[in-house]
């Protein structure tokens, strides 16, 4: 199974741009286009939050036309940037959304991978958290199929990045998520957004991760005082490759047009 990964949309009304500067349709359109021409295309595609920029009506549903481009299913998971009721009423026919009644929390079990999606936004706040009751749902879930390779995916990634600016704005109290997955050896990955960076640590047994942005970046700045700013580095997605025989590989693809690829070898020699 081939997941792939993007992050951190921010669609704004149709025509505007993000900070005056940061164009995000355009950005997520050619995104689309590289992930739909994969010569191994994905089996499916989780959207770890940030989806639109306020949380308007407006806003989903340019976002919801966008994403019928997409030629494989989508999985949308909210950030600090999205409204739950708006969400859920732009996106109806996606029943996922309805499993949890107040956060969007579900299980998807369609595919070689599970995956199991948390909801960290607190409204009209920056930072996220888990609520008591995630938690134990999520502990719950993870202890009805202990043999079923699982990746857990959510927006405010669980671990501390030294990006100041980011860090007080991350995940409350991370260790209580640790100590859940502790104890499931079959989560592969936590997959998550918000940093707008590819950053990869070891997390209660298991990988946490952040996928780089669509769009724009977060500068690299690795200060507790770091300022909060944004740089347009090349946009990127991921792909995580399940393999059995391997377990979860994980890539990050650039976004854009590149020279190549061009052979190593002519002729079954190296070229110098």
């Amino acid at each position: 199974m081939i997941l792939c990964q993007i992050s951190d949309l921010h669609i704004k009304a149709q025509g505007k741009k993000s900070y005056r500067i940061v164009d995000t349709a355009e950005s997520l359109k050619r995104c689309i286009a590289q992930v739909n021409a994969l010569r191994q295309r994905p089996d499916a595609v989780v959207i770890t939050g940030d989806l639109v920029d306020f949380g308007l009506p407006e806003e989903y549903a340019f976002l919801r036309q966008l994403l019928q481009a997409l030629e494989m299913p989508y999985y949308l998971t909210p950030g600090n940037h999205d409204e739950r009721s708006a969400l859920r009423a732009a996106f109806p026919e996606h029943l996922y959304l309805q499993q949890s009644q107040d956060r969007i929390e579900y299980v998807i079990d369609d595919h070689a991978l599970r995956i199991v999606a948390l909801d960290t936004v607190i409204p009209h706040a920056s930072g996220g958290a888990l609520a008591a009751d995630s938690l134990l749902w999520l502990d719950q879930v993870l202890a009805e199929q202990p043999h079923q390779p699982t990746v857990i995916v959510m927006h405010h990634p669980p671990f501390h990045t030294g990006i100041g600016h980011m860090d007080k704005i991350g995940l409350a109290q991370p260790q209580a998520l640790a100590t859940v997955v502790q104890r499931h050896p079959q989560v592969e990955r936590i997959l998550c957004g918000h940093l707008h960076r590819a950053i990869q640590v070891r997390f209660g047994g298991s990988i946490a991760s952040t996928c780089p942005g669509v769009a724009h970046q977060v500068a690299l700045d690795l200060s507790p005082q770091a300022e909060s700013r944004f740089v347009m580095e090349p946009p990127a997605f991921q792909l995580h490759l399940w393999d059995a025989a391997h377990g979860l590989i994980s890539h990050t693809a650039y976004i854009g047009e590149f020279d190549g690829p061009y052979p190593f070898y002519d002729g079954g020699s190296l070229i110098d």
